[in-house]
């Protein structure tokens, strides 16, 4: 049998600034279920962190809905999906049970028994985000025993261990955070939260353990790995990596990585004003998702205005510090065009801008008196 194994869709994420991935996401994922139409896979194993927002949006609902429709009404594809840190597990898993006859199967919280989908000679195990307080709760009498992550992930496999039938293959979906897993910008609440990392020898008598929560797609062992999400997130690592899925033969247990084309390029471009402004790039990098560092001048919102005729989807923006002139700012292109535009600050930034001079406090009063004259012969 084949399974492809896919996370971290993240419906409803926007960037900073309010601008919907929806067009991205929606891209990113009908292109895996082409590439599981085309393996002509038995299931999609669905590793959590399916919306971005414990109360997801209508829009992220939507989306939701019209994709995992799509997958099990008109591919006939299953899906096994678990809750990540990020969804909210009884919103995402509501009327589990009616939803199997439709072949969605969703573990949203941990429960005291194994969730286990037989599929053949195939038992897929899904395993929720967990913290060390649920499983204490879930198995109270080994309370005592659980003082780290790595305690209460041993309780719970130990539990889906006992239920192994020989001669079966045994598949994990789990949302976990791996030491040594390699994270991106976007994985920050994965670097926030390291105290909940666990070891791979956990997982250890799974034939494959298909991971969700790092965002960069990783093996992590022969047996493990992360798909990573299905677009990239964030500027920096995430630019250079390649989004992908992975197709598992659980008859000979090969691994087949399958790229996943992105809508949009994510690109940092470094250099003067004069040479963002004139540099020839691609159509792919000018109409992609775009991060400018000017290294020579302020960003003011004049020249904000002509990146963006250059650049369409410009998201972020470093350059010169107003206070500091050796100090570098990096802000979205929402939090610049909601800075403090008062007429004081817009006249101190163009002189540091234009003239290359610090406004002195005369000059200030000089502009402070021409604006109340303005002001005043616009009033009368």
């Amino acid at each position: 049998m084949k399974f492809l194994h896919t996370s971290d869709w993240h419906l409803g994420m926007n960037f900073r600034g309010g601008i919907s991935y929806e067009d991205d996401q929606k891209y990113a994922i009908k292109r895996i279920c082409d590439i599981a139409k085309n393996e002509q896979v038995d299931g999609i194993l669905l590793a959590g962190d399916v919306f971005d927002k414990s109360i997801a949006s209508q829009e992220a609902i939507r989306l939701y809905d019209e994709l995992i429709t799509y997958i099990c009404a008109d591919l006939s594809i299953p899906v096994y999906m678990i809750a990540g840190n990020h969804d909210g597990a009884d919103r995402l898993s509501q009327c589990n049970e009616l939803l199997k006859k439709s072949g969605l199967y969703i573990c949203g919280s941990l429960e005291e028994k194994p969730y286990v989908v037989h599929k053949d000679d195939v038992d897929i195990y899904l395993l929720p985000w967990i913290s060390t307080d649920i499983v204490k709760s879930i198995f109270p009498n080994k309370a005592d025993q659980i003082s780290s992550m790595e305690d209460a992930y041993k309780i719970v496999l130990d539990k889906y261990r006992e239920c192994f039938i020989t001669g079966h293959k045994n598949i994990l979906v789990a949302h976990a955070f791996i030491v040594n897993a390699e994270t991106s910008v976007s994985d920050r609440a994965a670097e926030v939260g390291k105290a909940t990392m666990v070891s791979s020898s956990i997982f250890d008598g799974f034939d494959y353990i298909a991971l969700g929560h790092i965002h960069g797609p990783q093996k992590i062992t022969d047996h493990m790995r992360y798909s990573g999400t299905p677009m990239a997130y964030s500027f920096g690592k995430e630019e250079n990596q390649e989004k992908s899925v992975v197709v598992i033969d659980t008859d000979t247990l090969e691994q087949k990585v399958i790229p996943i084309p992105s809508l949009k390029k994510r690109t940092t471009l470094k250099g003067t004003y004069e040479e963002l402004m004139k540099a020839d790039f691609s159509d792919e990098i000018l109409k992609g998702y775009v991060r400018l560092e000017v290294t020579d001048s302020y960003v003011g919102m004049d020249s904000i205005a002509l990146f963006r005729e250059k650049y369409v989807n410009l998201l972020e923006i470093s350059g010169k510090g107003f206070d500091k002139e050796d100090e570098n700012i990096t802000m979205t292109i929402d939090e610049f065009e909601s800075s403090d535009t008062s007429p004081e600050t817009v006249f101190s930034k163009y002189c540091e801008d234009v003239i290359k001079e610090s406004v002195t406090d005369h000059q200030m009063d000089l502009f402070k008196s021409a604006l109340n004259a303005v002001e005043k012969e616009v009033q009368e």
